[in-house]
């Protein structure tokens, strides 16, 4: 394709520059003999109006010398003296125009049109010709146009006047009308001279456009039908390559596809796997709580009972050997109360940690009784704790690890603001709703101000624990709600929280879920 093109290119750059220098040689000619064609026949016409104003100022002097000769036998009737006056009046005003038309063609004149062409020699003695009877006319009206009343009509002078302008005005018709047939046929002498140029030019002009056809269009029409051809094939190179290129490309996004899906496969697999590794993790985690609860309250409870016991025994015995009347403590040292006072506090902390890692309710009896009993042992003076759900006892049992992760979450929930936000109230809630379970743990403490993101994956500082004064600023986040989140996800719930600046926190979990019954483990 690349080599069509450049052939292409090629044949552009290398078409006969003599075309070219022909075409242009050929087209001023046109140019030129148009330009000369039109400007001759503009002169010519210019030159046929200003004759055919000669032409018509002397067929209008056979008209006005025929109306003098009326208007001299109007004065010489004697019936026509009511009008005598009028005529003569009349005269005056034919007869200097017809003087004045006369003269300027004798000089080839027309002052009024600013006309001015040269008679040629025949007309010119055509006029030295009509000059007697021309005379006559001007002598015979000067003389008629003296008039002053119908009488002077009968002088000699007057009628030798009259007869001479009647006997001169045949001959003065006639050779005008010679005069005027000598203009006309000049003036068509002329116009076929410029017909012929006219043809001439036209014949000519049609050669130079055979020329132009014959030696430029024709090879050139010739050279785009090649052209077109060999366009028409490199475009059928150009579609049968847009072929392979669509195969092509439409391979390479099926492979793209295949490549998307596997990493995507590959990406959620590792996902997977590590949310089961997380699953384990957390699994263990609750193992070994049970474990160390159980190893608390079956161990060391046990012999911190027995070492209480024997406290209690030695308490007894040395009472029993005081002396009758004295105080018992008197007898005894003080420090053995403080002793009995200590053991017993550290039985009860052991039976709360022991408690904390594994509560033996919620492996015995569910969440509902676990999150009660939370609520229960973590109300105070201060602070009061409240649970609300519509779970009834007679409701199945969930899934361990859904009462694991709930029992856990409210936990660190609760723990987290008697800690830090200084709530007087705290409510807990857990709705069975739309095959989901909704936990949602509410305060009214200090709250904090909302970020934009929210960093709980452990990315950034935590705001919430900055905002509220819980932790400074140089610490890191809250692993707290790092795990509620990771629990959460491990069993595909949704995570929120949200809080106002001085109006508490809202915490909220949604677990999709289908109520059936499920195993427990026994101890």
């Amino acid at each position: 394709m690349s080599d069509v093109l450049n052939d292409n290119k090629k044949d552009g750059a290398a078409i006969p520059v003599r075309f070219t220098r022909l075409y242009m040689t050929l087209l001023v000619i046109l140019t030129v003999l148009l330009t000369i064609g039109q400007g001759v026949t503009q002169w010519r016409l210019r030159k046929v109006q200003d004759e055919l104003w000669i032409i018509r100022y002397a067929a209008i002097q056979r008209h006005q010398s025929q109306q003098i000769v009326k208007q001299a036998l109007q004065l010489s009737d004697i019936n026509e003296q009511s009008t005598f006056a009028a005529t003569v009046a009349e005269l005056r005003q034919v007869f200097p125009a017809f003087e004045r038309y006369h003269l300027q063609g004798r000089e080839g004149r027309v002052y009024e049109k600013n006309v001015l062409i040269p008679n040629s020699n025949t007309v010119q003695r055509l006029y030295d010709d009509i000059r007697p009877e021309f005379e006559a006319y001007q002598q015979s009206a000067r003389r008629l146009m003296l008039l002053r009343k119908p009488q002077d009509i009968t002088r000699p002078d007057v009628q030798s006047s009259l007869k001479l302008l009647l006997a001169n005005e045949k001959p003065f018709l006639e050779k005008i009308d010679r005069i005027v047939r000598e203009y006309t046929t000049q003036l068509r002498a002329k116009l076929e001279l410029l017909q012929a140029i006219e043809f001439y030019l036209y014949v000519f002009t049609m050669l130079v456009l055979i020329g132009i056809g014959l030696l430029i269009f024709r090879p050139a029409t010739r050279r785009l039908r090649e052209t077109f051809a060999q366009l028409i094939e490199a475009e059928s190179r150009t579609t049968a390559a847009n072929r392979k290129l669509l195969s092509a490309n439409k391979s390479l996004k099926e492979t793209r596809q295949q490549l998307f899906d596997a990493t995507k496969e590959r990406y959620q697999q590792q996902i997977d796997e590590q949310k089961m590794q997380t699953s384990y993790l957390i699994a263990g985690q609750e193992e070994e709580r049970k474990r160390l609860s159980r190893e608390l309250h079956d161990g060391l409870g046990q012999m911190l009972t027995a070492i209480k016991l024997q406290i209690e025994g030695l308490e007894v015995g040395l009472a029993r050997m005081a002396p009758t009347g004295q105080d018992s403590n008197v007898t005894y040292p003080k420090n053995l109360q403080i002793l009995k006072r200590l053991v017993t506090q550290t039985i009860q902390e052991t039976r709360t940690i022991s408690n904390n890692l594994m509560p033996s309710v919620l492996s015995d009896f569910g969440v509902v009784p676990a999150i009660k009993m939370l609520a229960e042992n973590d109300r105070s003076e201060t602070v009061d704790v409240t649970f609300e759900t519509n779970l009834t006892t007679d409701s199945p049992r969930l899934d361990k690890n859904i009462e694991i992760m709930l029992y856990r979450v409210t936990q660190e929930a609760v723990s987290n603001a008697v800690r830090h936000a200084n709530p007087s109230h705290i409510h807990i809630e857990l709705i069975d709703r739309d095959n989901s379970l909704q936990l949602l743990i509410s305060d009214n403490g200090r709250g904090f101000q909302m970020p934009r993101r929210q960093p709980i994956n452990g990315q950034a500082k935590s705001t919430e624990e900055v905002s509220a004064g819980r932790v400074p600023a140089s610490r890191p986040p809250s692993q707290g709600l790092h795990n509620m989140q990771e629990r959460a996800k491990l069993l595909n719930g949704k995570f929120k929280i949200h809080s106002t600046l001085g109006k508490g926190t809202r915490i909220q979990v949604s677990i999709p879920h289908h109520m059936h019954p499920a195993h427990h483990d026994s101890n």
